[in-house]
């Protein structure tokens, strides 16, 4: 048998999984050191089930401990407490409450209640464990993330409902302002249905039985393939009021603050003030923790915000809506690194609630959903679309202008010209999309094509500004002089044109127009409707009143050609996230694509077919084993690190190893994937917890991370 350990407090495993007996803290006479309010036998004392935040694997579950008489009332389900775990005091949250533990031995007892604020939900801690054990992770990861740090002043000093205000020309946020409390969810429960209003949900099929199948309470999940040019906070804003008004609250999750002050506004127009609570992460500790405890308490009825929102404790939730699903800003960058989408399906399944999953593009997941049978899609008709999409063209289109010069495929081809100049003419901007910020971001030999490196790091080489010399994106070591490690050429070529140099590219060949750049630090919300060229990179383009003329979507290739498994389904989200921000065709808006019409992703833009370009992407990744068709996993570290981790690891049956492979970056660091059939995804999330608690267990010095559904696989 392996050593065994003792805390004060609990009881813990020792290395080979036997239990071990705690014990009360004990005084320097060996006498048991009881809390002043323990005035009655222990063994007639209630018993608190605690979450205690030990961050380690081997320790992931509950712990039992006494509760003195003078806490007894405060120490309720949903409270945080600080308890003495290993000689420490250490923070937890109780669990439940129970008139006996089934350990064998005797129990220390809760140290302190922390609050009597009820700030951890049933509900929450419940979809929290689900997702420990989704991700390979620990209960106390997911905590952290659902639950904002406490703010002692804001609980004495009560929750009042704010919203967001924000500055409609940076969509950061200004102040906060009293807004009062919701009525409309309050009148609605237990009365009778009443009829509602579908909105604009009427242009798809299946839109309106969708909402009246929220409104009735029904948890009914559906895919939304949302039309060009659509409003769509608006369209979110009245699916919000079908649930609200059928006496259920609702929980609505976006990719970053422009979307949630888009959103804020629209919720303000259909909702009313009051009505919903905004959570954003440049709220500040305080407001963010009073906007927290007004949804915890009841006050309101719908939270919308980032992916944090996606655990906002809304009190019996009846319709969960993420937008734009594809966007990496939706998965978590902490341990276990938990998607959005899959904590709002998770909660969906179990509070029985609906949910929305929305988009102009389509990822491959989301078709799964589709095809599986789990979501039923809402699209418009093929009619709808091309009325509201604007007129597409490649820029080696046979159609269009130029195609049969010699600059017909240069990176401003003579198609993309005549647009921006026909918008121009017209009094409307053009927005001309980028993929990168910066300069010269990527560089390559003149001669043979081969990607300019650092010599120390290995890290790609770029050039900042016009009169800069290229350094190193990694260290920052500069690169002067430079040769080829591959033919001593001693120049360089453009791989990717970032929005800077685009900006003075554009700015000499349409002289005295204004340039807008919309990138990095400077991202822009809206623009006026006047002639001007928006420089903008993806997920930075701004909302254009009346929408753009036109618009340019340059360097297409090199989006298609990143070594990501996603590149495809990626670029096409880019590329209509861009084109919904253009006029219909039939008032003059026009897209033109910088690539080769003849690819794939190329058409579906052109088709404005996103669910035929996921289907074609999901039969791809089927035929080559990849997610989501498999269950996937990922473990990265030093080399040491990971041949201990895959040596601890057993892979349950059917699952498959491939590598461990060494990374470019970071620098002497390998990663290891392990596919399996995705019906075997939680064997293999459990075997990954397993191999990391006995590698926690042991202390063993070779770090190693594993990652369920890595979004980077190359």
């Amino acid at each position: 048998m392996g050593v065994s350990t003792r805390v004060e407090g609990g009881a813990i495993p020792d290395n080979e999984g036997a239990v071990v007996s705690s014990r009360p803290q004990l005084t320097k006479r060996g006498a048991t050191k009881r809390p002043p309010g323990a005035l009655v036998p222990a063994a007639a004392l209630p018993v608190a089930s605690v979450a205690v935040d030990t961050g380690l694997p081997h320790l992931d579950r509950p712990f039992d401990y006494q509760v003195s008489e003078d806490l007894a009332a405060l120490a309720q389900p949903g409270v945080r407490v600080r308890v003495r775990f290993s000689g420490r005091l250490v923070d937890g949250y109780v669990l439940a409450r129970k008139d006996s533990s089934d350990h064998v031995g005797k129990l220390g007892y809760l140290d302190k209640v922390v609050s009597g604020e009820r700030v951890l939900a049933p509900e929450i801690a419940a979809l929290a464990r689900a997702v420990a054990d989704r991700y390979a992770g620990t209960l106390s990861d997911i905590l952290r993330l659902a639950i904002p740090p406490r703010h002692a002043a804001v609980e004495k000093a009560g929750s009042a409902a704010t919203s967001l205000v924000v500055d409609p020309n940076s969509a950061t946020v200004l102040s906060t302002q009293n807004r009062g409390l919701s009525s409309l969810r309050t009148a609605a429960i237990g009365a009778p249905l009443a009829a509602f209003d579908a909105g604009g949900w009427d242009a798809y099929t299946a839109g309106k039985s969708y909402l009246q199948a929220v409104h009735e309470r029904k948890p009914v999940r559906a895919v939304w393939q949302a039309l060009p040019g659509e409003d769509w906070p608006l369209r979110i804003a009245e699916a919000v009021r079908a649930c609200v008004s059928g006496g259920r609250g609702a929980v609505v999750v976006v990719p970053d603050a422009r979307d949630l002050a888009r959103l804020d506004a629209a919720m303000t127009d259909v909702l009313g003030a009051g009505a919903y609570m905004a959570l954003a992460a440049d709220l500040g500790p305080a407001e963010r923790y009073r906007r927290f405890l007004a949804i915890s308490r009841g006050e309101v009825s719908v939270a919308i915000g980032t992916r944090a929102a996606a655990f906002a404790p809304v009190r019996d939730v009846g319709l969960l809506v993420i937008f734009d699903d594809g966007d990496d800003l939706f998965a978590e960058q902490r341990a276990p690194y938990p998607h959005a989408r899959e904590v709002l399906m998770l909660r969906s399944a179990s509070s029985k609630a609906a949910l929305l999953v929305g988009g102009f593009a389509r990822t491959a997941e989301a078709q799964l959903l589709v095809e599986s049978g789990w979501a039923h899609p809402i699209e418009a008709s093929r009619i709808a679309i091309r009325a509201a999409g604007p007129r597409i063209e490649a820029a080696g289109d046979e159609y269009a202008r130029g195609s049969d010069s010699a600059a017909a495929h240069a990176r401003l081809s003579p198609a993309a010209f005549d647009a921006a100049r026909t918008a121009l003419a017209a009094g409307r901007p053009v927005l001309i999309q980028v993929p990168r910020r910066g300069y010269l971001p990527s560089l390559a030999c003149s001669s043979c094509r081969r990607p300019a490196r650092c010599r120390p790091c290995r890290g790609p080489l770029g050039i900042r500004h016009g009169s800069s010399v290229p350094a190193c994106r990694w260290c920052g070591a500069l690169a002067a002089p430079w040769s080829c490690p591959a033919c001593a050429a001693l120049s360089f070529r453009a791989v990717v044109t970032g929005s800077a140099r685009t900006a003075e590219e554009i700015g000499r060949a349409f002289a005295g127009v204004k340039i807008v750049t919309s990138a990095g630090e400077e991202v822009q919300a809206r623009v006026e409707a006047a002639p001007a060229l928006v420089i903008a990179t993806p997920g930075a383009e701004p909302v254009a009143e009346e929408g753009y003329g036109a618009a340019l979507l340059l360097d297409g290739g090199a989006l298609l050609a990143r070594p990501d498994l996603r590149a495809a389904e990626e670029t096409l989200r880019r590329w209509m996230a861009a084109a919904t921000l253009v006029r219909p065709g039939s008032v003059g808006g026009r897209v033109v694509v910088g690539a080769d019409s003849s690819l794939p992703t190329v058409q579906a833009l052109i088709r404005w077919d996103p669910a035929g370009h996921a289907a074609a992407e999901l039969a791809a990744r089927r035929e080559l084993g990849f997610p989501p068709a498999v269950a996937m996993a990922a473990v990265e570290g030093k080399p040491a690190g990971v041949a201990a981790f895959l040596e601890q690891l057993q892979l349950p049956e059917g699952a498959e190893l491939l590598g461990p492979v060494e990374l470019d970056y970071p620098f002497d660091t390998e990663r290891a994937l392990v596919r399996i059939p995705l019906n075997r995804h939680k064997q293999l999330a459990h075997a990954l917890h397993v191999a990391a608690a006995a590698r926690s267990a042991r202390k063993d010095p070779d770090s190693a991370k594993s990652r369920m559904d890595p979004l980077l696989m190359f």
